[in-house]
């Protein structure tokens, strides 16, 4: 049986600070930004203080963290693959990273016809 390929994956560096954040706050959710104050990021929270909408998507966990899109968001990323890095700079406003000196960055890549095939 041929697995289907995650919606979502990070980076070691990614997982890195996933698990600092983790250590600092308990458990974590992330949600990506639809490109309001913060641009189009993923914006990390305590689970519980960021609402989930009943029409957002869960791509997948990363670091044991589930992540999430809105769907009009997931409508136009639906054909690539996330991949959640860590960058030096300010992180979200609102988002756990900020102060840290990092930024988490969504880099993506368009599944193949055959990903697509078993998505």
């Amino acid at each position: 049986m041929v697995e289907r390929p995650a919606r979502v994956l990070a980076t070691p560096a990614a997982l890195d600070l996933i698990a600092r954040l983790q250590e600092k706050y308990g458990k974590i959710m992330f949600h990506q930004s639809g490109g309001c104050c913060d641009g189009s990021s993923p914006m990390c929270y305590p689970v519980g203080d960021y609402l989930v909408a009943p029409d957002d998507v869960k791509l997948g966990e990363i670091g044991g963290a589930e992540f999430f899109m809105s769907q009009s968001q997931f409508e136009y990323w639906r054909y690539t693959q996330l991949t959640i890095d860590v960058v030096e700079g300010m992180g979200g406003m609102f988002s756990l990273e900020n102060g840290t000196g990092l930024r988490f960055l969504t880099r993506s890549r368009v599944f193949t016809d055959t990903e697509l095939e078993l998505l």
